[in-house]
């Protein structure tokens, strides 16, 4: 609801002066600042000389709107002068007048929070502004405008004692008392901002301190990367050579030739011989990252067939299949066109999740199969399970190196968490990704989407990880299964 306060006629200069100091006073019984009463006045007057000049007189009314949020102060100038000739350049800074009417108008709207204006040759000109009040101001009601009010009879009362004169003359003292208040605010702001920019010019110098510290720790760690690597490359080659003589003599020994064995000796000969082949296998990830982040892999890209690779992964992994309860399923994969990548990387890859899926799947099956892209540019290859699952959380866990989630299977089936992020690595290497999409107790599906034709390359040491949005998108396979 917008209540009245106080109207004033425009009809002489003395007028115009009274505008002024009663938008002052108004704005100041609502609790604006000095720097604000300061730029509602000047907006005021600006606007009331206009009417009075061009117009030949007009009208200033005060209210106040206190059911909009924020509340406002709302000034409206209306005079029946001849309008406004090329208000849109005036409204957008462009318009020139040599007596300064577009500057006036220009600056008023600029110093209040709103500003319209309504002008026209018949019904002349209407600038409407508001004021909203400050956050920190109570609300103001009904009983304080009330208030203000009386405050303003009473002023007026007092200032008509007072000779017409004296009131411009007041008016002038005001407007430099007004001034100096506002130029000692923009010194004390200007200082402040000399104050800041020091601050941002020693903040800035310690950015770049960090900069150079963090460049130099970048460094430190490229290079304890690169003895990390070049140590997992030396000693894996060096302990391959005395695990394999463990596992030749275990064979000696199984095979009796060298005499029999009681059933407990042999019952620890055969868990020497699966250390062995656990290690074995822990000392071949091990190099094959570290050969690989060192950049000393190839892609050595030959055609094959899907289906071709399926049977030949059928043969090497049905052996590991010692569960009844759990089936392993290659489906038909005649439709596929050639593919022309590294085959035997690409085995490793499809080796390494089914061994996964075995590991953690108790009953149900194992599906792999594999499905051309949109495009025909790319094949994603998927190792689909009824195991138990991988929680989102961990999703991202199982391809860092060495990262592994507890679980209940975790103390019957032993892993080194390298498996999977070699199979990142090496799909970052043929061009491709990897992914998974999983659920608790429903199952995991995991998948590598390689180019049909692969360039020969040398390793760049990146794990693809840039793929894993576009790897969600290919899981539209039907999800864990």
């Amino acid at each position: 609801m917008t209540t009245l306060i106080l109207r004033i006629q425009l009809d002489t200069e003395e007028d115009v002066v009274a505008a002024r100091r009663k938008a002052r006073s108004i704005a100041a019984e609502l609790g604006f600042s000095l720097l604000d009463q300061t730029r509602i006045a000047s907006a005021v007057s600006e606007i009331a000389r206009n009417a009075f000049e061009y117009a030949h007189g007009g009208e200033v009314s005060f209210a106040f709107d206190g059911a909009a949020k924020p509340q406002a102060f709302r000034i409206d100038v209306r005079d029946k002068g001849p309008g406004i000739r090329d208000l849109e350049s005036v409204l957008d800074g462009t318009y020139r007048s040599s007596t300064g009417l577009g500057l006036g108008i220009a600056g008023s709207r600029r110093l209040m929070d709103h500003c319209a204006i309504e002008s026209s040759a018949q019904r002349g000109t209407t600038v409407s502004m508001a004021r909203y009040l400050p956050n920190d101001r109570q609300e103001v009601t009904a009983t304080d405008i009330d208030g203000i009010v009386r405050a303003l009879v009473q002023q007026n009362a007092l200032q008509d004692s007072k000779a017409g004169a004296r009131h411009s003359i007041d008016e002038v003292h005001e407007q430099n008392r007004e001034l100096l208040s506002t130029l000692t605010e923009l010194r004390d702001r200007q200082d402040e901002l000399v104050r800041l920019t020091q601050e941002l010019e020693a903040t800035n110098r310690g950015v770049v301190a960090l900069y150079a510290e963090l460049d130099e720790r970048a460094d430190e760690l490229r290079r304890a990367d690169t003895m990390k690597s070049r140590f997992l490359s030396n000693m894996s080659h060096e302990l391959r050579t005395p695990l394999s003589s463990i596992r030749a003599l275990s064979n000696l020994l199984l095979n009796r030739l060298d005499g029999e064995l009681s059933a407990e000796q042999e019952r620890q000969v055969l868990l020497i011989r699966k250390s062995a082949e656990d290690l074995s296998e822990l000392v071949n990830d091990l190099l094959d990252l570290a050969k690989i982040e060192a950049g000393r892999t190839d892609v050595t890209p030959v055609w094959f067939t899907a289906s071709g690779l399926f049977a030949a992964l059928r043969a090497m992994l049905t052996p590991l299949l010692t569960n009844p309860a759990v089936k392993l399923i290659f489906e038909d994969a005649y439709g596929l066109p050639p593919i022309f990548n590294d085959e035997a990387k690409l085995t490793q890859i499809l080796r390494n999740f089914v061994s996964n899926a075995l590991k953690f799947t108790e009953c149900g099956e194992i599906r792999v199969s594999a499905r051309l892209e949109a495009g025909g540019e790319q094949v994603t290859f998927f190792v689909s399970d009824t195991g138990i699952g991988i929680a989102e959380e961990h999703q991202q866990v199982i391809f860092e190196e060495f990262g592994q989630v507890q679980n209940h299977l975790q103390q019957r089936v032993k892993g080194t968490g390298l498996g999977l992020p070699l199979c990142r690595k090496l799909a970052a290497l043929l061009g491709g990704y990897t992914g998974v999409d999983s659920a608790p107790g429903v199952g995991s599906t995991f998948y590598a989407t390689l180019p049909v034709k692969a360039q020969a390359v040398a390793a760049s040491g990146t794990d693809g990880a840039a793929g894993g949005a576009a790897g969600k998108a290919a899981v539209a396979h039907g999800g864990a299964s």
